[in-house]
């Protein structure tokens, strides 16, 4: 019988804060916390080719390297662990997650393909060598491989720096696409070193979320993913910031996350604010007539009903194409 294996990974929706901490040493750190988002993923297959060379891996689509490197180093990791030699094999990768958007669909590729790996030895390996393995596949990679809860992690060491709470304060978030929703090509972008005063900022920013977690307040929240956000446009220079920030401000949201590695975006609202339907179909207005896409409404908590909206989301698979250049794809409306 030929070994198989299959994992998955789920997608995110950007960040709720990123900059650079310090760690409980002293030392200087580069984190984000995520918005977490249910829904969109990747599936990964892995079948094993004993007695076949530890380079003979492929994987359809043809493309997708990151995830090969992520296999190759799985498949060592775990023939080390079994006490079995390395061989190669075959990966298959599905996935409905918008490429280039800010939403990790490459550490979701990563993660689901050293889930495949593993699982076709007869394992499961711990969050801390899913992270690992993770980071030397792709230099950085978001902690889609832990259990949702909000921490702040190390994504260029894989490394939790902090667990923030148990659970995100509810929301609802009203998601949309900046830049028409073009692929940002994050390893083009400048890269800026902090100050002190920068760093200062970030841990008054980390503080004020620890407050808003442990206490379950979303306008406190959306004042720290607005604040980080403002901070991020430093880098990323999206147009329509401005216009974004005031259409949450007049709807009555309690603030804006923006990826900051991407175009994906989301007006924050309280789901326990009065007229939050009213609330949420004015900022749909309001997108519609500024010229910004909306993609998908959806909750940080557990619904019978996620979508607020609209139909149910129906996936498909993820167009092919390089890394960072496969063409921009629309997030899944509800």
């Amino acid at each position: 019988m030929i070994p198989t294996g299959t994992g998955d990974a789920p997608c995110h929706h950007g960040e709720i804060l990123q900059g650079v901490f310090l760690d409980d040493d002293g030392s200087r750190c580069a984190g984000l916390v995520t918005l977490p988002m249910a829904g969109p993923g990747s599936h990964a297959e892995f079948v094993r080719r004993p007695a076949t060379a530890p380079g003979a891996l492929t994987a359809v689509p043809a493309d997708r390297t990151k995830a090969v490197r992520a296999a190759a180093l799985a498949v060592a990791e775990c023939a080390e662990r079994t006490g079995q030699p390395p061989c190669g094999g075959e990966l298959r990768l599905t996935g409905d997650i918008p490429v280039g958007l800010g939403m990790g669909s490459s550490t979701s590729d990563v993660i689901a393909t050293v889930r495949a790996v593993a699982d076709s030895y007869g394992l499961r390996l711990p969050p801390d060598t899913v992270a690992r393995l993770a980071v030397h596949a792709e230099l950085a990679c978001d902690p889609l491989m832990l259990d949702g809860r909000p921490v702040l992690f190390a994504q260029r060491e894989g490394r939790v720096l902090e667990v923030i709470g148990p659970e995100m304060p509810p929301l609802v978030v009203v998601g949309c696409a900046l830049g028409g929703g073009a692929p940002v090509d994050t390893l083009s972008l400048p890269v800026r070193d902090a100050s002190e005063a920068d760093v200062r900022a970030f841990e008054r920013l980390r503080t004020l979320l620890r407050r808003a977690v442990a206490t379950a307040d979303a306008r406190l929240l959306g004042e720290v993913a607005t604040a980080s956000a403002r901070r991020g446009q430093q880098t990323l220079g999206h147009p329509e910031f401005e216009a974004l920030t005031g259409i949450a401000r007049r709807a009555g949201g309690v603030g804006v996350q923006i990826a900051h590695s991407g175009a994906v975006a989301g007006v924050l609202f309280d789901p326990a604010a009065p007229g939050l339907r009213r609330r949420v179909r004015s900022c749909l207005r309001a997108l519609d007539a500024h010229g910004i896409p909306a993609t998908r409404t959806f909750t940080t908590f557990t619904t019978t009903q996620e979508s607020l909206h609209g139909p149910a989301h129906r996936g498909g698979d993820r167009p092919s194409g390089p890394d960072t250049s496969r063409r921009p794809a629309r997030l899944p409306a509800l």
